[in-house]
């Protein structure tokens, strides 16, 4: 059974940086892509990042490109979001996802970890 776990959410001051982890129960190879969206309290679930594992291309949501660095570790099984000058605003739960096909949903997802950045 496919298992995402994350971790490295936490409380920080608005400018600071947090690096989260997702770690797979496999090789992030067997997914074709893994990303990272975030819920805010009372808003839809949204897109954050993207990789595509195996040849390290890259997307972003706008309102992150320039401030997250979506990357991978393949002998750590291990998706990581590294996050700089935090806003409030990117205060959300922020989840982890897998799919293994080219296209379509993502398939896999972690339980998410809490991000709180303090104004």
């Amino acid at each position: 059974q496919v298992q995402l776990v994350e971790s490295g959410g936490g409380l920080v001051q608005a400018g600071g940086s947090l690096r989260l982890s997702c770690v797979a129960s496999g090789s992030i190879f067997s997914f074709y892509a893994m990303a990272w969206y975030r819920q805010a309290p009372g808003k839809q679930r949204e897109f954050v990042a993207r990789i595509i594992t195996t040849v390290g291309s890259t997307e972003y949501a706008d309102s992150v490109k320039g401030r997250c660095t979506i990357s991978g570790d393949n002998a750590k099984n291990t998706v990581y979001l590294q996050m700089n000058s935090l806003k409030p605003e990117d205060t959300a739960v922020y989840y982890c996802a897998g799919r293994r096909r080219v296209l379509g949903p993502d398939d896999y997802w972690g339980q998410g970890t809490q991000v709180t950045v303090s104004s």
